[in-house]
């Protein structure tokens, strides 16, 4: 069973940086998605970065482009987000997401969700 634990929420100032991780197990997929995606309250879940597991290709949603950065570490199973030059607006729960085709359709899996708050 997939399992994805995400960590390093916290408080920052606008212009302050923090860096989420999420750590995977029980990945038994070849080629899968993972990213994070955020949410505050009244709002719907959007995504904010992805990489791909084969090639490593990413994305980022245009609120993240030139601040944020994707990495992995395939070793420890463990995607990161650097999260630069954050303002207020970036504050939500953000939550690790592994997407993956399976033959009945698109497999989603979500960590816990860790809280990021900027404050101005």
């Amino acid at each position: 069973e997939v399992q994805l634990q995400a960590f390093g929420g916290g408080l920052v100032q606008a212009g302050g940086s923090l860096r989420l991780s999420c750590a995977a197990s029980g990945i038994t997929f070849d080629e899968y998605v993972i990213g994070w995606f955020r949410q505050v309250p009244g709002k719907e879940r959007e995504g904010v970065s992805s990489i791909g597991s084969v090639d490593g290709s990413t994305y980022y949603a245009d609120s993240a482009k030139g601040r944020f950065t994707i990495s992995r570490d395939n070793a420890k199973n463990t995607v990161y987000l650097q999260m630069n030059s954050l303002k207020p607006e970036d504050t939500a729960i953000y939550y690790c997401n592994l997407r993956v085709a399976l033959p009945r359709g698109i497999g989603n899996y979500w960590g816990q969700g860790t809280q990021v708050t900027v404050s101005s």
